[in-house]
């Protein structure tokens, strides 16, 4: 239980009464998936209640925005400084020094309004559809399902100590036992296609940054997690 709440800690903006250490946070990583599955349902619940009361553009418009303020906007930021990173960086140290400025470049600029242009469009096409609540449910479980093998495969990229250190192979194997269970759950073709999609976008992006960066970062791992997400809503929208 103290793992599953880890999790919940770092992953959500939710209080669960207690502080965790690196370590805890590290341990609680096979429940990243689960996590996403539960604030999936949370967005497809809101999306549900708002549905035949607003229009389906502002719906999706609101669960970006649900997103945002459920997770503290993590992932957003984690996209953000890595665009800036890689697209003005030329060394590793100078790709590795702009993440780790605050500030919004140009390139995190641009990423983020891509990013969100294209999860509003994304999610009011998928909610005109029946079958809308599979892929608002997973989404957000295959994003996070997508730092288990960075974190399995990659070294972190910089000399100080990180909670992404202490992940290891472990959480790959019960995050992806969990993942499996919620895509057979769905009884879904495009959920499989869906999970396909963001295991060919996570292994690119890996490669990627081990040539940039020869690892991973905190920031690396947001971003893996929106790149994956809209990977799986353009394959949910692909195999409708």
């Amino acid at each position: 239980m103290k793992s599953f709440l880890a999790a919940i800690a770092f992953l959500t903006r939710l209080p669960v009464g207690q502080a965790f250490d690196t370590k805890d946070v590290a341990r609680s990583a096979g429940w990243f998936p689960l996590i996403g599955v539960l604030l999936g349902i949370v967005y497809t619940v809101a999306a549900a209640l708002l549905g035949g009361h607003l229009p389906w553009g502002v719906i999706a418009v609101l669960l970006v925005i649900l997103d945002a303020l459920a997770t503290g906007a993590l992932h957003y930021d984690g996209l953000a400084d890595t665009a800036d990173g890689f697209g003005g960086g030329q060394s590793r140290e100078d790709v590795l020094r702009i993440m780790r400025d605050h500030a919004i470049g140009s390139y995190g600029g641009v990423a983020l309004a891509a990013l969100v242009a294209l999860k509003v469009t994304a999610y009011a096409a998928l909610l005109k559809q029946s079958n809308w609540m599979e892929a608002v449910v997973l989404t957000p479980a295959l994003g996070r399902w997508s730092i288990l093998p960075l974190t399995a495969a990659l070294p972190y990229a910089r000399a100080s100590e990180s909670v992404v250190e202490g992940m290891g192979k472990w959480p790959l194997l019960w995050g992806t036992v969990a993942m499996a269970a919620a895509l057979a759950a769905s009884l879904s073709v495009r959920a499989l296609i869906a999970m396909a999609a963001v295991a060919a976008i996570t292994a690119v992006f890996g490669f990627y940054c081990r040539h940039r960066i020869a690892g991973i970062t905190g920031d690396t791992l947001g971003a893996s997690v929106q790149l994956s997400e809209c990977a799986a809503l353009l394959a949910f929208l692909w195999a409708s």
